[in-house]
C-alpha cells in the first residue's frame, strides 16, 4: 500500500549527491571544520560524517570497477 502511494523506506536525504561531493571537497581543502560545513549546509555533524563515508564508498567502488576492467 505505501509503495503504491510512492512512500519508500524512510526519510528523504537532506543532501543530494552533488551537495555531498561539494561538502566533502570543502572538508578536504582543510579550510573548514566539520561543524562549519554542517552549519553552512544546514545539517548535523553526523550527516557530514555519513556523507564522507558514502563518498569514500563510492570512490572505492569506482576504483574496484576500474581495476577489474584492466
Amino acid at each position: 500500500m505505501a509503495r503504491a502511494k510512492g512512500h519508500l523506506r524512510g526519510r528523504q536525504p537532506k543532501l543530494n549527491r552533488r551537495q555531498e561531493a561539494h561538502l566533502v571537497s570543502l572538508l578536504a581543502s582543510g579550510e573548514y571544520s566539520t561543524a562549519e560545513v554542517a552549519e553552512s549546509f544546514g545539517v548535523g555533524r553526523s550527516t557530514v560524517y555519513r556523507a564522507i563515508e558514502r563518498q569514500r564508498d563510492r570512490a572505492l567502488v569506482v576504483e574496484i570497477a576500474a581495476n577489474s576492467s584492466e
